[in-house]
């Protein structure tokens, strides 16, 4: 007799199935002094930032400390290179983001053009979670950042103090760390460039960069947001992890984004900003690893509060947060149509046998 066929699973299954792996956690070996580190690091240009009047260059210098985040698993050298290498990139990535401020129209290949190099860069260095995001999120806020042309070097300045300070906190931190963890090897970079590198890093700078155009053509305020909601769900290492990133962030996002009613109710001090920033990056950076549906609820209202801490108090929260979920849900639904056709081997085996045409013999 043949098999009988297995039956397909019931609407309601599947729905109680999608749920379960979006709300499922994971485990994790981070250590708490990491989180703490991070949050230090964020936390203490906004506060100085507040101590001198100037809470928007402490915002600033906070961004540019999140160059803590790429800190390896490493020796101490190498640890060290690593971290540097990142703080050259990010003030890079801003000062690009700044060109795109000077010229509106070149927004949409800048960030895009950003998105390719380090993306190539994180997949040939083995950069782990964050990979390419945080890069990309710097140049896109550079991009919209308020500012008159003679005051973005100041601005680029005021960043690289803050990726500076968080290189000098990382050097501590390994110094503490490594006394208690053996470091791990360096992984060597990847055998097959085209297919692991070069091909990948195309589909998500065309993704990105589709994302950024499509949210100015349909006239987002600050569409900044959308390139990272893109990014950041293609980060997914399969097609079924770039799905559920998406459903991930999405709820995520509309639950942080109650979260940032609820702060700017109670954050009427510039102290009161940097003490919600400190915090609110040591959950994002406790909870990520185990959880990123939880962790995107503190990822809302710290982005949030990052990007827009000039302006805090002098505007309408409703439609700030209105406009934050319309851009995250653009991004998501962009990224994962970018994670179908990054996990779609015949497209990439295509578009493989294409780049190669194009690239040098020798």
């Amino acid at each position: 007799m043949p098999d009988a066929e297995t039956p397909r699973p019931s609407l309601p299954s599947l729905l109680r199935r999608e749920v379960a792996d979006v709300f499922a956690g994971r485990e994790s070996d981070r250590p708490w002094e990491l989180p703490f580190a991070i949050a230090l690091a964020s936390g203490m240009p906004v506060l100085v930032g507040a101590l001198i009047g100037e809470i928007g260059f402490g915002a600033l210098a906070s961004i540019g400390a999140m160059t803590i985040v790429y800190l390896p698993r490493t020796r101490l050298d190498l640890r060290m290179v690593a971290v540097m290498s990142a703080a050259c990139a990010m003030m890079a990535c801003y000062a690009f983001g700044q060109i795109g401020h000077v010229v509106p129209a070149a927004r949409v290949p800048l960030i895009a053009a950003v998105a390719l190099l380090v993306t190539m860069a994180c997949r040939y260095y083995r950069v782990g979670p964050p990979g390419p995001l945080f890069f990309v999120m710097t140049a896109a806020i550079g991009a919209y950042a308020p500012g008159t042309l003679a005051e973005l070097p100041q601005h680029l300045g005021v960043f690289a103090l803050g990726s500076i300070g968080a290189v000098c906190i990382a050097f501590f931190y390994s110094l503490h760390i490594l006394r208690h963890r053996d470091p791990l090897p360096l992984q060597p970079p990847p055998e097959e460039l085209m297919g692991e590198v070069v091909v990948p890093a195309v589909i998500v700078a065309a993704f990105v960069g589709l994302s950024l155009g499509l949210a100015e053509l349909l006239g987002f305020e600050k569409p900044y947001w959308v390139p990272i909601s893109c990014i950041a769900v293609l980060q997914g290492a399969t097609l079924r992890a770039v799905w559920l990133r998406q459903l991930q962030r999405i709820v995520g996002t509309f639950a942080g984004l109650g979260a940032v009613w609820l702060l700017l109710h109670f954050i009427s001090e510039p102290w009161h900003l940097a003490l919600a920033i400190a915090l609110l990056t040591f959950c994002v950076e406790t909870i990520i690893v185990r959880h990123y549906a939880l962790a995107a609820v503190f990822i809302t209202p710290l982005a949030i509060l990052l990007a827009e801490a000039s302006t805090l108090g002098h505007t309408n929260a409703t439609p700030l947060i209105v406009a934050r979920f319309a851009d995250t849900v653009l991004g998501a639904v962009i990224g994962v149509a970018g994670g179908f056709c990054l996990h779609r081997e015949p497209l990439r085996n295509w578009l493989g046998r294409m780049l190669g045409k194009l690239a040098p013999k020798r």
